[in-house]
């Protein structure tokens, strides 16, 4: 049985996950330029040695860019193909972009959404699901009431 590739959480990312468990968007920022930063990172690259504080974001955003994967895959994946994979631009900060799966409502499938309603610049919110032992990832509904 094939199973989806879970991502590797270290002390760096630890904080964004157990967010996501909770149902949660949050993001380390910069304490001393209060600028978002993603990916999670142990030191802020727009201060000196700075540190980070993590922050609840909106959970809002417009997709800056899409891909509709193909096989080959890896089975867990080419088994749902074809799927939509997003980068969201968030409401907080334009310049930091989150990944996700466009899913059709919370709980979603990631096979059950027609690529073709993907559009660069539409309105999204974040939903998260549960893929692993403790592990919940941020998925995306479109969200055109915004």
């Amino acid at each position: 049985m094939s199973a989806p590739l879970l991502p590797t959480v270290d002390a760096d990312s630890r904080p964004f996950f157990e967010a996501a468990a909770r149902g949660e968007l949050w993001i380390p920022r910069c304490v001393a330029t209060r600028r978002l930063v993603f990916p999670p990172r142990a030191f802020s690259p727009f201060a000196p040695g700075g540190s980070l504080e993590w922050v609840r974001v909106s959970g809002r955003g417009t997709i800056w860019s899409y891909v509709v994967p193909h096989p080959p895959l890896l089975p867990w994946y080419a088994e749902r193909a074809p799927y939509v994979v997003l980068a969201v631009a968030l409401d907080e900060d334009p310049l930091v972009r989150v990944v996700g799966n466009l899913v059709g409502r919370e709980g979603g499938a990631i096979e059950d959404v027609d690529p073709r309603s993907a559009r660069i610049g539409a309105r999204v919110r974040a939903c998260f699901e549960r893929i692993g032992d403790g592990i919940a990832l941020p998925r995306w509904l479109l969200d055109e009431g915004l």
